[in-house]
C-alpha cells in the first residue's frame, strides 16, 4: 500500500484541510503527519488514527529578528530529522499544506526525490510555500486570482478541502446544540485557531449592547476564554472542532479574521460576514489581500483593524442584517469546487493508483 506524508501546522487552517484528505485516503493509503511537538497539528491529529512524526522547525519571518539566528537551526535540525524519517519510512509522496513546519520535510522529499503536492489556501502565497514551489510535482491553489500570479503548468485550481462536518452542517443541530432561549438572530464571531486579542475585547465592550439584537456565540481562541463574562444570549467557546459547521450553519451572520480557510468556509455556507482582517503591521499582509479581493467580488463586506470603532462595529454588524437576503443571493453565485475530489485525483496519479 502506497504511503503518503502530510505536513502543515502552525493554525487550524493547515491541517483540517488535510484532515479532510486523509479521511478520503485512509482506504487506499499508509498516512502519516509530520509536524512539531505539542503544537496545533499534533493536538487536531491525535483525534484521527494516523501516526505523528516530530520534527523541528523554526519560524520564517520576513522580519529582522534575532530569533530567525536560532529559528534558522531548528530548520535545519527539521531537514535531517525529515531526511532520516524519509529514508526510514519510505512515503511514495509528500503532500504539504504549508505553514514553517512544512518546509523541513519537503526539502528532504526533495533531496530524495519523493513527489510533492503542496496547496496555497490564500491569494497571495505565503512564504514557506513560496520556498517550496519550485520543488513540487503538483501546486493546488484555493482561488483563480492566485493561478493569475504563478502561471504554472504545474498549477491545479481544486478549491480548498472541507471537514464533512462543514459539508454536513444542520443549523437544527446547532441550535440544538447552543440552547439559546429565544428566537433572536445568531451572531458568531471567531478569530481563528488561536483567537483574536483584537476582536475579544471589542466584544467584551459591546456584549450588553450586541445582545439587544443577537444571541452571540463568541470564540475566543484556546486559552483566551473568561467564563465569568457568561450571560444569558452570549455563549463563549475557547475552540470548537467538530460542532463548528453545525454552529456556523446556525449563525444568521457572521465577523471573522480573513485567514483563507475562514473566508471559504464562510463562502461554502453562504454565511453574510464582516471581515476583519489582521492588520500588516502584524502579519504578512495576506488577511488584508484576501478581504480586499472577496469584498471586490461582492462576498465580504470587510474594515480594517485600524478603523473600526466601536459605533462602526455595531453599524457594521446592523447593516449585515439589513442586507442578509441580498447578500445570500449574491454568495449563492460562489461554487466551491470538491477539492477533495479533485486532490485525490492528482495524489493517484503520482502515486500511479489510478484504477483505485
Amino acid at each position: 500500500m502506497p504511503k503518503i506524508f502530510f505536513t502543515g501546522g502552525g493554525t487550524a487552517g493547515h491541517v483540517t484541510p488535510n484532515i479532510a484528505l486523509i479521511r478520503e485516503l485512509t482506504s487506499d493509503f499508509e498516512i502519516g503527519y509530520v509536524g512539531e511537538s505539542s503544537s496545533v497539528e499534533e493536538k487536531l491529529i491525535s483525534s484521527i488514527p494516523v501516526p505523528f512524526f516530530q520534527i523541528k522547525s523554526g519560524k520564517l519571518r520576513r522580519y529582522f529578528s534575532l530569533k530567525n539566528i536560532s529559528d534558522l537551526f531548528k530548520v535545519v535540525v527539521g531537514f535531517f530529522q525529515s531526511l532520516r524519517l524519509c529514508i526510514t519510512e519510505r512515503p511514495d509522496l509528500v503532500f504539504s499544506k504549508g505553514g514553517y513546519v512544512a518546509v523541513p520535510l519537503v526539502f528532504a522529499a526533495r533531496v530524495l526525490n519523493i513527489p510533492i503536492i503542496a496547496h496555497e489556501s490564500d491569494v497571495t502565497p505565503g512564504l514557506a510555500n513560496k520556498l517550496t514551489f519550485p520543488f513540487c510535482s503538483k501546486i493546488c491553489l484555493t482561488f483563480p486570482a492566485t493561478d493569475d500570479q504563478l502561471s504554472d503548468s504545474r498549477v491545479v485550481l481544486s478549491g480548498t478541502p472541507l471537514r464533512k462536518a462543514l459539508i454536513d452542517a444542520d443549523a437544527k443541530k446547532g441550535l440544538r446544540l447552543l440552547k439559546f432561549d429565544n428566537n433572536q438572530p445568531i451572531l458568531l464571531i471567531f478569530g481563528g485557531s488561536k483567537g483574536a486579542r483584537f476582536l475579544n475585547e471589542l466584544v467584551y465592550r459591546l456584549r450588553d449592547k450586541l445582545l439587544e439584537s443577537f444571541n452571540v456565540v463568541h470564540i475566543t481562541g484556546e486559552g483566551n476564554g473568561s467564563p465569568e463574562r457568561e450571560k444569558e444570549g452570549y455563549i463563549q467557546k475557547d475552540f470548537l472542532n467538530n460542532e463548528f459547521g453545525d454552529v456556523l450553519a446556525a449563525a444568521s451572520v457572521v465577523v471573522s479574521r480573513a485567514g483563507a480557510n475562514s473566508i471559504y468556509e464562510l463562502l461554502a455556507l453562504r454565511k453574510p460576514h464582516l471581515l476583519v482582517p489582521l492588520p500588516k503591521s502584524r502579519s504578512r499582509g495576506d488577511q488584508l489581500e484576501n478581504a480586499r479581493k472577496f469584498c471586490e467580488l461582492g462576498y465580504s463586506r470587510f474594515i480594517e483593524e485600524e478603523l473600526l470603532t466601536d459605533d462602526i462595529f455595531i453599524q457594521e454588524i446592523s447593516k449585515l442584517m439589513a442586507n442578509k437576503t441580498s447578500i445570500e443571493k449574491q454568495l449563492a453565485n460562489f461554487e466551491a469546487p470538491n477539492a477533495v475530489s479533485i486532490i485525490v485525483k492528482e495524489i493517484k496519479k503520482i502515486t500511479g493508483q489510478t484504477g483505485v
